[in-house]
């Protein structure tokens, strides 16, 4: 008897065509893909359309991932920054404190150029500084009122010389060093100086209370032309400060004159100008009976009769 054999014919001709098929499709698209392809190479144009289709398809959806996107990023960027305010407030005060410090050293050198500059406009006047220095310190509680400068006679610096900033007159030399000075200030209690008000020839002298104030005595007594503002400047009498240069203004009237605030104020001056005496020879003939004893001097100039009324131990011309 036979083998039956093990082989279904319906199986097999049903597995032979499934794989045939397959065979068929995997060729069809291969040939298309190739057909594609060099359709593509040779005229790429041609695919715009189907690219355009493409496109608007997923267009919809391409905009709705970018939205997602951003708000995502937005939401966790405000968190960030929620978490992060303190940190950059505290940043942005900081820099707010350093703008403000800079801001104020650049007005501090504007200020202080603007006065280096008042100084040397000095230069172009009468007479030539002898030196150009800063004022170190002054008193401020005691009624004898100093200030020290730092220059001596090693600059040419001598006692008598005048002592102005770029706003007026601070004093004048009292004793000198090698490399500084002791200046006595027109507040001090022991400081006289002839002045006259700047608009005419009302003459007067402006003494020191030693209070930071000047008291202005009239040297015509009468009925008081003076009124609060007016400007006290020098009168050029004695012969130590030319004249025109600004002392005070009047803050207060009183019977014999005024009381004068200074304009140059010690305390807020950082550089001073120290000016030769400005008649020096008229001084010389001033003083020369106290040296000379029984000789007999010169007639004094005009301006050395105009400051016999100022007391010899206490003028501060």
């Amino acid at each position: 008897m036979a083998h039956p054999s093990s082989r279904r014919a319906g199986f097999s001709k049903k597995a032979q065509f499934s794989l045939f098929t397959g065979y068929l499709l995997a060729g069809g698209g291969a040939l298309l893909g190739a057909v594609l392809l060099a359709l593509s190479l040779w005229q790429p144009e041609a695919f715009a359309p189907l690219r355009g289709v493409a496109g608007e398809v997923v267009a919809p959806v391409g905009s709705g991932t970018a939205v997602a996107r951003s708000s995502g990023q937005g939401f966790f960027a405000s968190i960030a920054a929620y978490f992060n305010a303190g940190a950059q407030n505290a940043e942005l005060r900081r820099e707010n404190e350093l703008a403000r410090i800079r801001l104020a050293e650049a007005d501090a050198i504007a200020a202080e150029n603007r006065r280096l500059k008042g100084l040397l406009g000095l230069r172009d006047g009468e007479s030539k500084p002898v030196a150009v220095t800063r004022l170190v310190g002054s008193t401020a509680t005691s009624g004898r009122r100093h200030a020290y400068i730092g220059a001596g006679s090693a600059s040419g610096v001598q006692p008598g010389m005048p002592v102005l900033s770029e706003r007026g007159v601070i004093g004048r030399v009292l004793e000198t060093g090698r490399n500084s000075a002791r200046v006595l200030l027109l507040t001090d209690s022991e400081s006289v100086l002839p002045v006259r008000r700047a608009t005419d020839n009302v003459i007067a002298f402006a003494e020191g209370r030693g209070d930071g104030l000047l008291r202005i005595r009239l040297v015509n007594l009468g009925v008081n032309p003076l009124k609060v503002g007016d400007m006290m400047v020098t009168s050029g009498a004695g012969g130590y400060y030319r004249p025109g240069v600004a002392v005070a203004v009047i803050a207060k009237i009183t019977p014999d004159g005024g009381i004068a605030r200074l304009v140059a104020e010690p305390g807020a001056t950082n550089f001073v100008s120290v000016l030769p005496v400005h008649q020096a020879q008229a001084i010389a003939e001033l003083e020369a009976p106290e040296s000379v004893g029984d000789t007999p001097s010169p007639a004094p100039t005009s301006a050395a009769s105009a400051s016999a009324a100022v007391p010899p131990a206490t003028a501060e011309e």
